[in-house]
Order: C-alpha cells, then structure tokens, then sequence
C-alpha cells in the first residue's frame, strides 16, 4: 500500500486552531499525521482543528504542563502502542510509538539543548537511548520509520548561516555526530534520499529578523526509514507553504 505521512512541530495545538493553520489537512489524503509541541492535555485538543476524524489518535502530554507532547492521527489499526518511557525517562511526552504491520513508527520530539548545559547533556543522553532502542527493534525484524523535531541540523546545506552557528546547540559537532552514527547505523534521511545535497531547504526559521521570509532557516525535522525501507521511498518533501508555526511540515510518501 502507499502510504502518505506528515510530521509538523506545531509549537502549541491550540494557538494552530486559533489560526486554522490545520484546516489543510482535510484538502490532503493522509496517512499518518504525526505532531510534536502539541502543548496539551488529549482533552485539550480542540475539534476543530480539522473535520476528518481519524480512527485513532494518540496523544502523549508532558508531565509539565503546557511544554512539549506529541499526537499521532491514522485510520491504520496499531498492533502496539506506548510512549517509549525508557527513552522518555522525565516524561516529557516525547514519543508516540506506534507498530502496525511489520513497522515501528515513531514520532518523536527530541529535545532542545540550548537552554542550559543540563539540558544538552539530557538530549545527547536521549539520542543514544533512542537509538539503542530501534537498533533493538531491527534485531527483532522490525523495519522503522522514524519523524519528528529532531532539534538538530545535520550538514552546513541544512542551515542558512552554518558559521555563525558552529558554537550553537542545534549545530554543534557533538549533536551532528550522532546524525551520522545513525546513518551509519543504517538509517536514511529521506530528504536527502530523493532531493540529493540540493541546498535552501528549511523546516524551522525563527520568529525574528524576516527569517523565514528571507528563508533564513534550519532543516531540523526529518523522516528516517531503516535502510530496508530505502527502496520504497517515493517521496519525501518540505511543505514550506503551510504557516501557523515557526516550522513547516515534513512530509514522506512511501510503498508498504
């Protein structure tokens, strides 16, 4: 089956539907609709954030409210679910971990490390939980789809001002180094995969300075497949028309 995913940092559910920035979603035949900074309790969310009603929503809210969380939307029945907690281990409302089929997808909010020295440390903790995790998966036979916020951009093509940045978290050696161990691991960047070192293209610009109407921005959000997947990839695009956050929605078309 083909199947249509779309992955958007939406920095706070509610202040989207106030601004009806999720409306599209009925205009476009999607799959998997995995959010992250939802900002919100399951009951929180507002219904009128789109018409179509998908026959299963999972919603992981952070133990601090109105911080992080992630909702994943589909009509595919899961065979499991959870929310990762060994990974997520201060229960931020991180993950949604959904299998269905031969498949582990993950939704992922990976944590910022910009705020403070702690902070970094904790993020760098979470890649490598993470990655032992789906590596485990693979051992079983899991294939793994993996999106999300990843916080990280990983060459100097996926931001605008590599050099000012070198000593910023979201771009320092230490963070992007894990980018390539989980491609060594055996992962794809699915952009990548079929846009090539094409540069320009952002998922995240700050609210400052005209950044993103100067296409000043980052490319921090991603679709990874384990490498089995590879072949079945047939797209996998940037959605930089769609407002209502300062991301844009990432999207992957793929044969499962």
């Amino acid at each position: 089956m083909d199947l249509k995913l779309v992955s958007w940092n939406v920095n706070g559910i509610r202040a989207v539907d106030k601004k009806e920035a999720l409306k599209w979603i009925d205009e476009h035949q999607i799959d998997i609709l995995a959010l992250q900074e939802i900002k919100a309790e399951k009951e929180q969310i507002p219904k009128t954030i789109f018409n179509k009603e998908y026959a299963h929503i999972q919603v992981n809210s952070s133990s601090r409210k109105g911080q992080s969380g992630t909702a994943l939307f589909t009509d595919i029945t899961p065979t499991f679910i959870s929310e990762t907690p060994h990974v997520d281990i201060l229960n931020e409302g991180r993950i949604n971990e959904f299998h269905f089929e031969n498949i582990a997808f993950f939704n992922v909010y990976f944590p910022n490390g910009q705020s403070k020295e702690e902070r970094l440390v904790y993020k760098l903790e979470f890649y490598e939980r993470f990655l032992e995790y789906i590596n485990t998966l693979r051992k079983e036979g899991k294939s793994i789809i993996v999106c999300g916020d990843v916080n990280t951009a990983h060459t100097e093509i996926d931001l605008a001002r590599p050099k000012a940045n070198e000593e910023t978290s979201g771009f320092l050696p230490i963070e992007r180094a894990w980018i390539d161990k989980l491609l060594e691991h055996g992962y794809v960047d699915t952009f990548r995969h079929i846009n090539g070192n094409e540069p320009n293209h952002y998922s995240w610009w700050s609210y400052r300075a005209n950044a993103r109407a100067n296409n000043v921005g980052w490319r921090i959000d991603y679709f990874f497949v384990s490498d089995d997947l590879k072949d079945r990839i047939k797209n996998a695009y940037i959605m930089p028309d769609i407002f209502g956050s300062d991301h844009c929605p990432v999207a992957l078309e793929i044969a499962l």
